[in-house]
């Protein structure tokens, strides 16, 4: 892996290396990868890998690919994290890929995933964590993860902020780039990018829409969102943005920027938190999938009603009702972290005659996740929100419960 140019984009002037343990981590993972294992998947092969540590790849994940009408094939990793399945099966665009590990999340992902490689997450202890693994395909290109918070920027020269770190840098598309937020802190909006680091003085150039990167976001002990790099001209891809109170605002854009890399946090700071439009989806296979998931949580399957859920907000990620039902499964299921997330989610999304009892239910839940926590602050301040959308005794009797904490 060649070492990163010790030059700033924007003047030319020399800047300091990467931190002195990062480089080390780099080191080791081209060690590692350069005696065999960092080899690109065979045709019919995956590998696993662990998305915080830069020389582990996971043996023992338990692979499956799921297509409608034909048996689930399955495989596990082998102890350099390969797993071999069908090589027609894994490139089939309808086929979707599952892995699973005690200790991490699970990872959903859609095909084509012949020769890919797939980095999972340490499960998350805290309601308010949560993890950005930023993955690509193209060799020879250099992205970088960039989270920018008030008064903060973690990225690779400056690992390390307040409840928030990069956890594994990558300068090539072998190897995941990894950043955890540990603790998010209230009333702070966080703003996450992706720099095309090798393209800093070329903006106009196409290389990260042509990257393949993906980002994903997990939550607890789930991944919540994936995104694809838009095929839009530019050097920097702003995926998301959380406001203060932990909604999510979609922005998935690309566009030119002439910014160096320190400079580029204060630049995404001040960008507009324009959301992007929800992507066109078949509506009524979302409501159809919606419904599966309602009957399955009425059977008491919480397992295939989350699954479903999960498929009704990928068709429809505007679908408020969905995200709402999806919070109450993993409420059920005892998945605190994720139930916060996606109620925040119902939260922002909820609009028409039925919004105020969409966002009173979900203000409850987050408020009742926060009181089991111990977290009796934050439990009030969502019960007096779900109390300003629609008065309710049950919210009542919960703000009498907490006030005395």
């Amino acid at each position: 892996m060649p070492s990163r140019p010790a030059l700033c984009a924007a003047d030319g002037a020399p800047r300091s290396s990467p931190p002195r343990a990062l480089r080390r981590a780099a080191a080791a993972a081209l060690l590692a990868w350069s005696a065999g294992a960092g080899a690109a998947p065979a045709d019919g092969a995956i590998d696993v890998l662990d998305a915080t540590r830069a020389d582990r790849r996971i043996e023992a994940a338990n692979v499956e690919l799921r297509r409608d009408g034909q048996p689930t094939l399955a495989a596990a990793s082998d102890a350099q994290g390969r797993a071999a399945l069908d090589p027609a099966a894994l490139r089939d665009p309808a086929a979707r890929l599952s892995i699973r590990k005690p200790g991490y999340a699970e990872l959903l992902a859609q095909c084509p995933c012949d020769g890919r490689r797939y980095a999972l997450s340490p499960a998350l202890a805290s309601l308010d964590g949560l993890r950005v693994v930023l993955g690509w395909d193209a060799p020879g290109v250099d992205l970088d993860a960039h989270l920018s918070y008030p008064g903060q920027h973690v990225y690779f020269q400056r690992p390390r902020g307040l409840e928030a770190r990069l956890d594994l840098d990558a300068a090539d598309h072998r190897r995941p780039e990894t950043v955890t937020i540990a603790r998010r802190r209230p009333g702070e909006t966080y703003t996450y990018a992706v720099h095309d680091f090798g393209h800093r003085q070329r903006p106009e150039a196409d290389a990260l829409a042509r990257s393949g990167a993906r980002v994903y976001v997990y939550v607890g002990q789930s991944l919540v969102r994936t995104y694809a790099v838009p095929a839009q001209p530019g050097n920097v891809w702003t995926v998301f943005r959380i406001d203060g109170e932990g909604r999510f605002e979609e922005i998935d854009r690309i566009a030119a920027s002439r910014a160096s890399a320190d400079a580029l946090g204060a630049e995404l700071a001040r960008a507009p938190g324009q959301a992007a439009a929800a992507a066109a989806a078949d509506g009524e296979d979302a409501v159809a999938a919606n419904q599966r998931g309602e009957a399955a949580y009425r059977s008491g399957d919480l397992a295939a009603a989350i699954a479903a859920y999960q498929q009704a907000v990928e068709l429809d990620p505007g679908y408020a009702l969905a995200f709402s039902n999806l919070g109450l499964a993993y409420v059920r299921k005892g998945r605190a972290a994720e139930a916060i997330w996606t109620s925040r989610r119902a939260i922002a999304l909820a609009k028409g005659p039925g919004a105020a009892t969409i966002r009173a239910g979900a203000y409850y839940n987050i408020g009742k996740l926060y009181e089991l926590d111990g977290q009796y602050e934050r439990a009030m301040s969502n019960y007096l929100a779900a109390k300003r959308e629609k008065p309710d005794k049950s919210y009542d009797e919960a703000l009498q419960r907490v006030s005395g904490y």
